[in-house]
């Protein structure tokens, strides 16, 4: 009896010893604010994660866990459990928990996104610590399996949540405003048998883009990310489209015009623009009329721009790519059905190629053409910059050859920003007679004829230099 006695008394004190009851032996936490970037209403939160650990030489037991309020837009789970109140949990002697924190927000009447707080309280050894919890909520419009059978207008009032497919039928003009934000859902797209005018502004960019509006990494935005939807698709049958000062990125294909094999009828223009960050091309057209006044392509596995055949002006564009996530598989600019030994058939009755590349830069990694030759053809490059060796000649004019622009893109650090430097070679090297209409203005509204001292135009989509940060 004795000896149980003075074993069970052991093994009491040894229990008592692994737990400090101090109040100096606290927890200690991976961030003191779980902040999360806007929640969409009604659709909830990706999950954060919060470490709390144990830094002291024996275990300690949280007496509780709670959310503050009680009917908070948070949820918590501790260790794989769910709940709003734990009580007694144990962090042994130098070790750590992992908590996961969700936020729901529900719909409200709100145009602009509003905060909601609460705190997640911590008491262990009478010791009352707290981590903040914070979110923005914004309400917007969902579009599910939606049809466009009317001219319809879209505006900036609130963004617009993609499900599956927007489809613009054919008779039918969709108006995008200044300042409009359209957010695909996984695998959502944007068909156009109709029309689209997505006029946007300076500093009123429209923003085409995925629905995930987290990091990725730390300070690093889903933005870096391609194949978050699967793009926009003018189809054989529309005309006469306009995307003026939009930002379209994050895409499975990019922007696809379909074969019309008619060129006497404008297809596409677009203005003062970025086309970025795609698994396949970031712009792709198929013997069609097309114009591109201002715009910055970049970031894409295949070819950025591909280009079928069709009647194309390309001014005051940068071709550029720097891609994250594969091998990249074409050069920049590729160009399809433009040489003499491609010429029309039985099997292809559309016409050659009519290109022309005025004040602009192809720079990145891969190569900058795919043709190196277009002797014979209907494709020009004035006053270009290109990756590649060269001389000028009949298609090559007044080009500037194996020039490396000094973008301000810095790919390590997930920077992607195609201003030029100070010190560019691009600067002043533009012929001022190309730039007439609407390509006197770039995208951040500034004045291509006055931006430089030379009076010459920087080459390029954009028209003043800038400094790293």
């Amino acid at each position: 009896m004795t000896i149980i006695w003075w074993i069970g008394l052991t093994a009491i004190s040894c229990i008592s010893d692994a737990v400090s009851t101090s109040p100096n032996d606290i927890l200690t936490f991976s961030r003191d604010t779980v902040s999360f970037d806007t929640v969409f209403t009604d659709l909830g939160t990706p999950t954060a994660r919060l470490i709390v650990a144990n830094r002291a030489k024996k275990g300690i037991v949280i007496s509780s866990i709670r959310l503050r309020n009680p009917d908070s837009n948070f949820r918590i789970n501790v260790d794989g459990v769910s709940g709003k109140d734990f009580h007694d949990v144990e962090i042994w002697k130098e070790d750590s928990i992992f908590m996961f924190i969700e936020c729901f927000i529900p719909e409200t009447q709100n145009k602009e996104p509003y905060r909601v707080e609460d705190e997640l309280e911590f008491v262990t050894n009478g010791v009352t610590q707290t981590v903040l919890l914070e979110a923005y909520g914004q309400n917007v419009t969902r579009l599910k399996c939606h049809r466009i059978t009317e001219d319809t207008r879209f505006t900036a009032d609130l963004p617009y949540i993609v499900f599956d497919s927007l489809v613009v039928d054919k008779g039918a003009t969709l108006s995008i405003e200044p300042d409009t934000r359209l957010l695909f859902h996984d695998g959502a797209s944007m068909i156009i048998h109709g029309r689209i005018e997505a006029t946007g502004a300076p500093g009123k960019l429209i923003h085409m883009r995925g629905d995930r509006l987290d990091d990725v990494l730390p300070n690093v935005s889903y933005d870096i990310l391609a194949g978050q939807w699967e793009g926009i698709r003018i189809s054989r049958e529309s005309f006469n489209n306009r995307i003026e000062y939009t930002d379209m990125r994050s895409t499975a294909s990019g922007l696809r015009v379909d074969s019309c094999g008619d060129t006497s009828t404008l297809k596409l223009r677009i203005l003062n623009s970025w086309l970025h960050n795609s698994q396949a091309h970031a712009f792709e057209a198929r013997y069609a009329a097309i114009e591109a006044y201002g715009v910055c392509f970049s970031e894409a596995a295949d070819a950025v721009v591909s280009l079928h055949g069709g009647k194309n002006s390309f001014i005051q564009c940068t071709i550029a790519n720097n891609y994250l996530f594969s091998a990249i598989s074409e050069p920049l600019l590729s160009l399809y059905h433009c040489l003499p030994d491609q010429a029309e058939s039985a099997t292809n009755p559309n016409p050659l190629m009519e290109a022309s590349f005025e004040n602009s830069i192809i720079y990145g990694l891969a190569k900058d053409l795919n043709e190196g030759d277009f002797t014979g053809s209907q494709v020009f490059f004035r006053n270009v910059s290109l990756k590649s060796g060269g001389e000028n000649d009949d298609n090559f004019i007044d080009c500037i050859w194996e020039c490396d622009p000094l973008f301000l893109t810095d790919r390590a650090k997930y920077y992607f920003n195609y201003h030029v430097l100070p010190d560019s070679p691009e600067i002043g090297m533009g012929n001022p007679q190309f730039v007439t209409g609407p390509l006197v203005t770039d995208i951040d509204g500034t004045d291509r004829l006055t931006a430089t001292a030379a009076g010459n135009t920087t080459l390029g989509a954009y028209a003043r230099p800038e400094e790293r940060e």
